[in-house]
């Protein structure tokens, strides 16, 4: 991907979205490791579902010293409303292709060089992640990210994975081979809401996030490739490209009322959602 992108204004031919909500210290680790990407056309929207004024700091801070531009989108907490502020990313961003993450998940450096390298225009590009234990996460540093020594396979991480710490550490290996890739991960891509990157016009063709999902898990990610396959996009798979290393958190459930909402979706054949990018009613959505 050279120059800008489709649908574009004049400005950066990548956008990264991180999603944050209170996580002021991973948030200052992100962007350490951004300021060590090999790829540099790139500006960074910072998603805010609602955090206190930390965020807000950093966000500045980081503004006035960044090499790429930084902007900060917020709103109040009134609980999980994730989809609604992506929603407000994508309309803030000046791109047309977006990256996404989540604000507990440091990138890799050639993270973002292998989302641009490899973006198709009919594709949704599917990456994964490194689940790291509360151990390893604890000991990442400024200083550590700035040197790349997060990102490597050291025993201390194999050992952390025997231990039941940290998991998935072969996402940690990348290889530009697509023989090699395709060996490894023989089955289905599947979108993660952590790590995902897709052409804006296609977020516009389904109407962005559905913000009736109240609660993490399905809504930003089940749900989004369900309608962007009903759109025609397909998906392909980022595993050891594109490479994110996931800080430790208590796991959260995906709640029963957010499986109902995508039952609904899937049974209806839902591709375009009535609360998105635009408030549809429910004339202009039938018609």
């Amino acid at each position: 991907m050279t120059g800008t992108p489709l649908g574009a204004t004049p400005g950066p031919s990548l956008t990264l979205v991180v999603a944050v909500y209170n996580a002021v210290r991973p948030l200052e680790l992100i962007f350490h490791a951004l300021d060590r990407q090999t790829f540099g056309d790139f500006e960074v929207v910072v998603a805010d579902d609602g955090s206190g004024p930390a965020v807000a700091e950093l966000v500045e801070r980081r503004r006035a010293t960044s090499r790429y531009h930084v902007s900060h989108v917020w709103h109040p907490d009134r609980g999980f409303r994730k989809n609604a502020i992506l929603n407000r990313a994508i309309a803030a961003a000046r791109s047309g292709y977006l990256v996404f993450i989540d604000g507990d998940c440091l990138p890799h450096r050639r993270f973002l060089e292998d989302h641009s390298r490899q973006a198709e225009q009919g594709a949704v590009l599917c990456g994964r992640r490194v689940n790291l234990g509360r151990a390893i996460s604890e000991k990442i540093t400024p200083e550590s990210v700035e040197s790349g020594s997060f990102e490597r396979i050291s025993l201390a991480l194999l050992a952390d994975g025997l231990r039941g710490g940290s998991a998935w550490i072969e996402d940690a290996v990348r290889t530009e081979s697509p023989l090699l890739r395709k060996l490894l991960h023989p089955g289905k891509p599947a979108i993660l809401g952590c790590n995902f990157s897709v052409h804006r016009e296609w977020l516009e063709r389904i109407n962005g996030f559905n913000e009736e999902y109240a609660a993490p898990g399905l809504g930003e990610d089940s749900d989004v490739a369900y309608r962007l396959g009903l759109a025609g996009a397909g998906l392909a798979s980022l595993r050891n490209l594109g490479i994110l290393f996931h800080l430790h958190h208590p796991k959260t459930a995906v709640g029963e009322e957010n499986r109902k909402i995508y039952e609904s979706v899937v049974a209806s054949r839902e591709m375009v959602c009535r609360n998105g990018l635009v408030k549809l009613s429910s004339a202009v959505y039938a018609g």
